[in-house]
């Protein structure tokens, strides 16, 4: 197989749980970016949340983040940006509102929420970022540029149900749908981790067939059939694993590093 670009997602693949990207990971994809390999990464995180990692990988190109919302280079340049409506935001924080249910947006690429608790200060410390406490009507005051929202449950019986009265109450107008056993992500209809690498292997004018996709969880299911050639997480949920040719090592073991080890560097000399 030829790889010209490796795409992986973050949490869960490249990063243990609010741990900073491991040494071995970092030697791996700067091994791959020697050999003429593009790297980049495919995230459901702010982009002020992956431009860390992008860094620390010491790679230089646009990165995928908030589930495919917005491709932006590291540089800063926006190459593609879809952001939910403000009125359906408003629609859906009262929504949430009249439920008691937590939930936090993204405006402008800054974390807004209700209040500080504990879903909120266990994300800050996951994705290594601090937000902003404003209450039920602040979160009414930052719907401008707001790419992507996510509501966090207990548990994935309550997240998939609540991806259900969201797609229920809301569908056409926007798209819930888990991301990991507490997340529930929503964003515009269409948008997805496959959309956005679509996108970047056109700018990039690299064929669909020279992609390989790494993941683990459900949203990274539409990156992982549209790559080429897909490698799923040992820790990765069973889906995940049946949509990939490739299964590799865990994320605590840098399953990513092994990755490109064994199928994207196996050729080059």
């Amino acid at each position: 197989m030829s790889v010209k670009l490796f795409v992986t997602d973050l949490d869960g693949t490249l990063l243990r749980s609010g741990s900073p990207v491991s040494a071995g990971n970092i030697a791996a994809v700067q091994a791959a970016v020697r050999a003429g390999v593009t790297v980049t990464l495919a995230t459901g995180r702010m982009f002020r949340a992956a431009l860390p990692v992008a860094e620390a990988l010491g790679v230089d190109v646009p990165i995928i983040t908030y589930n495919g919302a917005l491709i932006k280079r590291v540089s800063g340049e926006v190459l593609y940006r879809s952001c939910l409506p403000e009125a359906t935001i408003a629609a859906v924080v009262e929504f949430c509102r009249a439920r008691g249910w937590y939930v936090q947006l993204y405006s402008n690429d800054e974390l807004y929420y209700v209040e500080s608790c504990d879903a909120s200060r266990g994300y800050e410390a996951e994705q290594q970022v601090a937000g902003h406490a404003v209450g039920w009507d602040g979160l009414l005051a930052h719907t401008a540029g707001v790419c992507k929202m996510l509501s966090i449950t207990s548990g994935r019986a309550e997240t998939d149900a609540r991806v259900a009265e969201f797609n229920a109450e809301f569908g056409g107008t926007l798209a819930a749908m888990r991301s990991n056993a507490r997340y529930a992500e929503l964003l515009m209809p269409g948008v997805t981790k496959a959309t956005a690498l679509t996108q970047l292997a056109a700018l990039l004018q690299v064929p669909l067939s020279e992609v390989m996709a790494i993941g683990d969880s459900d949203n990274d299911l539409p990156m992982l059939e549209a790559a080429g050639q897909a490698v799923a997480m040992g820790n990765a949920v069973d889906a995940v694993k049946a949509a990939c040719a490739y299964e590799t090592g865990f994320c605590e073991d840098d399953g990513v590093a092994q990755a490109i080890y064994k199928w994207v560097l196996k050729d080059v000399d």
